[in-house]
């Protein structure tokens, strides 16, 4: 009697640690999420120009290499959630600063109408993520993977903007790289490998 009570507590804190390992890990995404949601709504408003927004999106090009390392074993140690914290923290004051700076940009302008598009395509693919992460469809190595493959997008959308301008032509280089992480997330989402 007493080993099957031990077993199944013993069971119980496995599966309760592996869902607080998950729930880190879909948090950390859920906060990219909203951070790419607030360089929209400045790009969209006018606050954050197409050259600010490409610095931002080199920020958090650098925040999702961190979370892919951090996730790559499946665990997210305390040190590794505070260096990720403290990355992110850095990236939100970033996108409020260039908010609040007074260089404003146009938001009807193409170039920026292209930005707009390729961060709202990160914010739906990163929403993709964490409800996959949520769901259980996507374990934390696979959630690694998709924040490496959400850094090289990010990195491209950086290298896009960083003069200030976003032309048809590198946006379609952006969209080709969207595209290949699309299909890695409908992929890891719809393979075997489930949480346990």
């Amino acid at each position: 009697m007493k080993t099957t009570q031990l077993l199944t507590a013993l069971l119980l804190t496995v599966g309760a640690t592996a869902a607080f390992a998950q729930t880190n890990a879909a948090t950390t995404v859920q906060r990219d999420v909203n951070q790419q949601s607030r360089i929209e709504a400045g790009l969209q408003n006018g606050s954050i120009t197409t050259r600010e927004a490409a610095a931002l999106e080199k920020d958090e090009s650098r925040v999702d290499r961190l979370q892919a390392n951090a996730l790559k074993d499946g665990k997210l140690s305390d040190a590794e959630r505070a260096r990720l914290t403290a990355a992110q923290n850095k990236t939100s004051r970033d996108i409020a600063t260039a908010k609040n700076n007074g260089v404003n940009g146009n938001p009807l302008s193409a170039s920026s109408q292209r930005m707009q598009a390729d961060v709202q395509r990160n914010i739906n693919q990163e929403k993709r993520v964490e409800a996959g992460i949520q769901n259980g469809s996507v374990t934390n190595h696979e959630a690694a993977k998709l924040e490496r493959g959400q850094a090289r997008v990010d990195h491209k959308e950086a290298v896009a903007a960083r003069d200030g301008h976003v032309g048809a032509h590198e946006q379609a280089g952006v969209q080709r790289a969207e595209n290949r992480q699309s299909r890695r997330i409908f992929k890891q989402k719809h393979d075997a490998q489930v949480r346990g």
